[in-house]
């Protein structure tokens, strides 16, 4: 494939194919031979543009921080619009896809690809440390314009935010948590940082 965008096709043919894998059997069954025989390629694609199996699963990693990116962008348009406690769980649904706590199990389970993540991620958990930062992000700025009080921490707020709705995610088995759910989840860890009536 001499063409970079023929690098980008296959790049983006065996990413998802190891999304498939991820989905169908786990951490456990993603093997370089089940994305290349769920992405109907010969195994030598993969090797051709990864320096091995971790490789391909660090920049399966950070393509999936990338669409994070994208997400937080999108919630600093929501700055100052609707409520804080719906534009965070709207975010925590689009964070915590199957597809992310899967690539998080993955993670937890592979000593070679944690070390290659440090190289960009260096403290933290990928995908978490992305996601709080984001929702940081987003709180800092409804702070400034007085949609929570100016002593919230939000750092905090968004580390708690990320492990509770984690734990509500993971917890589902497969199936999304009910969006009412997820606000009343929100809610409670916000209500602590909103201003006070009195001011």
């Amino acid at each position: 494939m001499p063409t970079g965008v023929a690098l980008r096709d296959a790049r983006a043919q065996l990413f998802a194919a190891a999304e498939r894998v991820l989905m169908l059997d786990g951490a456990g069954g993603l093997t370089s031979r089940a994305v290349t025989d769920q992405a109907g390629v010969a195994k030598g694609v993969l090797h051709r543009h990864f320096s091995d199996f971790d490789g391909f699963l660090a920049e399966l990693v950070r393509d999936r921080i990338a669409l994070l990116e994208q997400e937080g962008s999108r919630l600093e348009e929501r700055v100052g619009e609707a409520d804080v406690v719906s534009n965070l769980a709207g975010a925590l649904s689009h964070i915590l896809t199957p597809t992310a706590l899967g690539l998080i199990a993955l993670i937890s389970s592979r000593d070679g690809l944690r070390i290659r993540l440090r190289e960009t991620t260096p403290r933290g958990v990928p995908i978490f440390t992305e996601a709080a930062a984001m929702l940081s992000s987003y709180l800092a700025a409804e702070r400034r314009i007085g949609r929570l009080a100016p002593r919230a921490d939000t750092d905090m707020l968004a580390f708690t935010l990320v492990g509770t709705g984690h734990l509500l995610f993971a917890g589902e088995l497969g199936a999304l948590p009910d969006a009412g759910a997820v606000e009343d989840v929100v809610a409670s860890i916000v209500v602590g940082a909103e201003p006070s009536p009195h001011g």
